[in-house]
């Protein structure tokens, strides 16, 4: 997971104080990686100028970004930025109904060493108001299929997926979730980032300390209990602690 920020400098500050992590030196373009306990647990980056706030991305590993912006673009996705060029290459990209992800390639990828613990990513999830269109186009693009589950929300499964998830009510090889956006709400579509934290109401509290914001307060669901909070550059990331 990335966050493109207009600040990085701000945005390190605000999710070191928040998450615990720690931050390598910037390079020249002044992208920093996040770690916890001395391993990567995200990325902050400069947003582009198209960017006027904060934002987090998923990020989805690929062999050959040409190839997968090809794949995107006659799935009837579109390129938001990129290709870059370098020996990570990363693009920005839309699914048909415009929420934005991105895809990245290189020969020692900057995947996270932590994920499934507080601190760390935990899932992604697309918000999207026409899943069956997602299912159609995530398949085509990176062999992705949806599974209905309980609760209103779909799993996104791939066959041989290395990923051992941390919940035991989910199949080994979920990548990701996906909820139907209802008509008329006022959410446009997009990949929503959720990182584990150990004290949901702890991290909200200290949310509005930092000078961010809370959209979601502290709610119960069956096993977790989450928050969503906007940091003060309007990037939103959602919280969620295990219980019971």
């Amino acid at each position: 997971m990335e966050s493109l920020q207009p600040d990085p400098s701000a945005a390190e500050e605000f999710y070191g104080a928040l998450l615990g992590w720690n931050f390598d030196e910037a390079n020249p373009d002044g992208y920093r990686v996040a770690r916890l306990g001395g391993q990567r647990v995200a990325g902050i980056g400069q947003a582009p100028a198209m960017l006027d706030r904060g934002a987090w991305a998923t990020y989805v590993l690929v062999a050959d970004v040409e190839a997968t912006v090809a794949a995107v673009v006659a799935a009837g996705g579109g390129v938001l930025f990129g290709p870059t060029g370098g020996d990570e290459r990363t693009a920005l990209l839309a699914d048909p109904s415009g929420a934005p992800f991105g895809v990245r390639q290189g020969r020692t990828p900057l995947v996270a060493d932590l994920v499934d613990v507080p601190g760390a990513w935990q899932m992604s999830s697309l918000h999207s108001p026409d899943p069956a269109v997602a299912e159609l186009f995530y398949s085509a693009v990176f062999g992705w299929r949806l599974e209905q589950a309980p609760g209103g929300i779909a799993l996104w499964r791939l066959a041989g997926s290395t990923r051992r998830v941390d919940d035991p009510t989910l199949p080994d090889d979920v990548i990701a979730v996906a909820t139907a956006i209802e008509p008329g709400t006022p959410v446009p579509p997009h990949w929503a980032v959720n990182v584990r934290v150990a004290d949901a109401d702890a991290v909200a509290a200290r949310v509005s300390e930092l000078g961010g914001g809370l959209l979601l307060p502290p709610t119960d669901a069956p096993g977790f209990r989450n928050a969503v909070l906007a940091d003060p550059a309007g990037g939103v990331l959602a919280v969620s602690q295990r219980v019971g």
